[in-house]
């Protein structure tokens, strides 16, 4: 992905809409916006866009409604997602990553950090293509896609990131901190439980034979 990438931002604040609509357009993307959270749904239907910017308060719907609404979609490929908040509570983190956030973003929004957060996770997502194969355990970074015993299952992009960087180093044992800094980047900041509510959400969907839990160190994929 580049900088032609098709954003959609949703926000109830017509001045911040203006502004960012206004940075991300500069740069070369195509920008849809919404100024609720049932409408950003409607969008996100039409326009397929690459990835989605969520306040996490709107009215009718709110951003982890719509994130949830989104994911429960059977879609071929699933947009990025990225919250923009002034409230910096852990349990709202974990709500939207429950969701199936991919980032979390702070206000007020400076231009600047905001596009630096777009082009990490718009590189990010454009990485290697190759199959992943574990036995049971197919992951298609093409696709965004884990063939599990057959099965076709679509996860939220973290989660996906998380699974696909503990399968590439089998019996090694990674720390929360590691973790972190290769599947979230070291310029996002996140609550300290969020590793262990990806593993969660992971070990929901797989079960609890492939991701080992180290107690006092980390995690580790069983091969």
């Amino acid at each position: 992905m580049n900088n032609k990438a098709t954003i959609l931002f949703a926000d109830d604040d017509p001045d911040i809409l203006e502004m960012i609509s206004y940075n991300l357009e500069k740069e070369g993307y195509t920008v849809f916006t919404a100024v609720n959270g049932e409408e950003a749904v409607e969008l996100s239907e039409k326009v397929k866009p690459d990835l989605i910017l969520l306040d996490v308060m709107m009215p009718k719907m709110d951003g982890v409604q719509v994130c949830e609404a989104i994911r429960s979609k059977d879609l071929e490929v699933q947009p990025l997602i990225a919250f923009l908040t002034s409230r910096a509570e852990d349990y709202s983190q974990i709500a939207g990553f429950n969701a199936g956030g991919d980032d979390y973003i702070n206000k007020p929004i400076r231009p600047k950090v905001l596009l630096s957060r777009i082009e990490a996770l718009l590189r990010r997502a454009g990485g290697n293509t190759q199959p992943e194969v574990n036995q049971d355990l197919v992951l298609d970074t093409n696709r965004y896609l884990l063939l599990f015993k057959g099965e076709e299952l679509y996860l939220p992009k973290k989660e996906f990131e998380l699974l696909s960087f503990l399968m590439k180093k089998p019996g090694i044992v990674a720390n929360r901190d590691q973790i972190l800094a290769e599947v979230w980047g070291d310029d996002t900041i996140v609550g300290e439980r969020t590793v262990d509510v990806h593993i969660r959400k992971l070990r929901e969907k797989i079960g609890d034979t492939y991701i080992r839990t180290i107690k006092g160190v980390g995690y580790t994929f069983n091969a």
